[in-house]
């Protein structure tokens, strides 16, 4: 269940920052974001260029990246990921859909469940293994 949370938590990143720069199209904008054009960008008047940069490079996809990464590594390594990961992404992910309900958080609300159910599973095993040494 941790290996699936993982890679659907990976798959959601990865789609949201390849999707965001060929799709929508951001990419089209690099030129501005690296020659100082968003320098002095407002925030609350955000220009396409700055929009697009927080819609793909500085949104959310690649930390998910690697958080999805990480928990697959602990998988892989026989790490039971911390709950808080599965808490905290559930919270984001509740608060996405009430704020932008055609987004893909079914997605997310799955992973976050079987994460959930996975360290549960890890930390039942622990303890039941440290009981009987």
């Amino acid at each position: 269940m941790i290996k699936w949370a993982g890679w659907i938590i990976t798959l959601c990143g990865t789609a949201h920052t390849l999707g965001a720069l060929t799709v929508e199209k951001a990419s089209r904008h690099a030129g501005t974001w690296f020659s100082g054009g968003l320098w002095g960008e407002d925030l609350a008047d955000m220009s396409p260029a700055g929009s697009a940069l927080w819609l793909s490079l500085d949104s959310f996809g690649i930390p998910l990246i690697l958080v999805g990464l990480t928990v697959l590594w602990l998988d892989r390594r026989g790490i039971t990921p911390p709950a808080f990961i599965a808490w905290t992404l559930g919270g984001w992910t509740v608060i996405d859909a009430v704020v932008l309900p055609f987004t893909p958080w079914p997605l997310f609300l799955l992973a976050c469940a079987l994460l959930l159910i996975g360290t549960r599973r890890g930390t039942s095993a622990a303890y039941s293994s440290t009981s009987r040494s």
